[in-house]
């Protein structure tokens, strides 16, 4: 009898993108659909389609292109949740829906104002519905890990009847301990037979640090299907972290004796794009995927590994993919080697952004000599956040700033709008103010700049600016942007008008009857 088989569920482009901070492009989220098949997960939760017009396209966009796992959508326990997750997924070649509703007695009584059976019925209905849809149904009870026992089981013993294939117990407010989690799967087994006869899988999250010895509690007590982020991004404190849950399992197979279908060579590239495209870094000392997970500074950490690696490492960095982080790049290196540098990061991109980056790197290394792989990524995300000839509603065709020790800075912009050319001008407390109030006096008052962040690439004078914009309307839709170049304010300035045609053309896309 062969090792029983964990299923590896990601959820980092649903349960990873509502990390504070993180969003991505339609684009983007292919980028990385792309990259988990190829560190074959078993199954992609794309999203939630009834979010929003852009979780939907990207569902849609992921469920066409990608092959080989299972390709999941999002729904409540509602009909029009359904529906639209249907309309979705159904495109893949392996679709699954997935349907949840609260069962804790907390968000029974304040959120939904249910009585347990109510809930029962409700959960019922919705895998039947999915059922109608497709066979591969997931039902989850949400804030499973604070509803009592014996309810968790009802409500579990009845979805099956529905039809569920998988039932997911997750920990919504990582809220359990690891040997009490376990127990839960295991009380589980025990009272509803029949689950031996699905997936019983755990979704855990990480507001007390729990989130990885709970999943791994869970498997050991039976569940097989762990479901996790990519660098344990998601929901306030994140998910389960999926590249240590399976280096767990890897790792220590003589301890938990399971197997995955994982091809561990690919978890670090997958880490670091992950990383690059949501902009939230990975911290040195992350387990696994951390800059500093392979790092020996202690003298006597450093003896006992040029003796042996076995001293002091329990893994292989090439088992995870690592590379080293050395990769310089000059103006004469060519598509080859910045196609093979960024592979080696996780970007499978087409030979016009092939093209782009590398004049991009050459016109960099014109003026600083050397290029910095940080730099070549950096260049490589600006030209996956282009938009298309036809979204650039607006663009920028000049601007000048003009300073001085007794005055406030003042700018003035020159705009094509719908090919008519538009000036502004604005003041501000410093340059990128200026410009930004000069963009804003041209475009009107509709939309709100919620946050700027600027970072240098690789430090030094001569350093991109890599700068992320947020931007609100009136509906408190929200729109990211993002913008590398070598002038701050020139990268400011386009990543605000990159933020306001994504604005523009979702409006489009909601109401195209409306003109502009």
């Amino acid at each position: 009898m062969g090792k029983r088989k964990i299923i590896i569920f990601d959820t980092t482009l649903r349960d990873g993108e509502q990390s504070p901070g993180a969003s991505l492009t339609v684009d983007e989220k292919l980028i990385i659909a792309k990259q988990l098949a190829r560190l074959r997960v078993d199954v992609i939760e794309a999203g939630f389609p009834i979010a929003s017009e852009g979780d939907f396209e990207a569902v849609r966009l992921i469920a066409k292109n990608i092959k080989g796992p299972i390709i999941c959508g999002l729904a409540r326990a509602s009909n029009a949740d359904i529906d639209r997750c249907w309309e979705a997924v159904k495109y893949a070649e392996k679709p699954r829906i997935h349907t949840f509703i609260a069962t804790s007695k907390i968000h029974r009584e304040k959120k939904l104002k249910k009585s347990k059976e109510e809930v029962i019925e409700i959960a019922v209905n919705a895998v039947k519905k999915a059922k109608q849809y497709c066979d591969d149904v997931e039902f989850s009870p949400e804030d499973a890990a604070r509803t009592s026992l014996d309810y968790m089981c009802d409500v579990v013993r009845e979805v099956i009847k529905a039809g569920a294939t998988t039932v997911n117990i997750p920990d919504t407010v990582g809220y359990s301990e690891p040997s009490e989690f376990g127990n839960r799967i295991k009380y589980l087994f025990e009272k509803v037979p029949e689950a031996k006869n699905i997936v019983i899988s755990i979704h855990c999250h990480n507001d007390l640090g729990n989130a990885v010895a709970n999943s791994l509690s869970a498997i050991q007590n039976g569940a097989t299907q762990v479901e996790g982020c990519i660098n344990g991004i998601g929901e306030r404190a994140g998910n389960a972290s999926l590249e240590e849950v399976v280096m767990n399992l890897v790792t220590r197979k003589d301890f938990f004796d399971v197997e995955t279908g994982i091809d561990t060579r690919e978890i670090y590239k997958t880490s670091r794009l992950v990383s690059n495209l949501t902009g939230i870094d990975v911290q040195r000392n992350k387990a696994i995927v951390g800059i500093n997970a392979f790092a020996h500074e202690a003298g006597i950490h450093q003896h006992g590994v040029l003796s042996s690696k076995k001293t002091y490492e329990i893994m292989k960095p090439e088992d995870v993919g690592w590379l080293g982080e050395n990769i310089v790049i000059g103006k004469h290196s060519g598509k080859h080697a910045i196609t093979a540098l960024l592979e080696d990061e996780g970007f499978k991109l087409d030979k016009n952004q092939i093209s782009q980056i590398t004049d991009k790197v050459k016109e960099l290394a014109d003026k600083q000599k050397v290029v910095e792989k940080d730099d070549v990524i950096a260049i490589a995300i600006d030209v996956t956040h282009q938009l298309s000839e036809k979204e650039q509603r607006i663009k920028l065709d000049e601007f000048a700033v003009t300073t001085g020790s007794s005055m406030m800075p003042t700018a003035s912009v020159k705009l094509i709008i719908d090919g008519e050319t538009k000036i502004g001008a604005g003041v501000g407390v410093g340059p990128i103010d200026a410009v930004s109030s000069a963009i804003w006096n041209v475009v009107g008052p509709s939309l709100r700049l919620e946050e700027y962040y600027l970072k240098s690439i690789t430090g030094g004078t001569n350093a991109l600016a890599d700068v992320s914009i947020k931007l609100s309307d009136k509906d408190n839709n929200i729109f990211f942007a993002r913008s590398v170049n070598e002038d701050i304010i020139k990268a400011s300035a386009i990543g605000i008008i990159k933020g306001i045609n994504k604005a523009i053309n979702y409006k489009k896309k909601i109401h195209p009857q409306k003109s502009e």
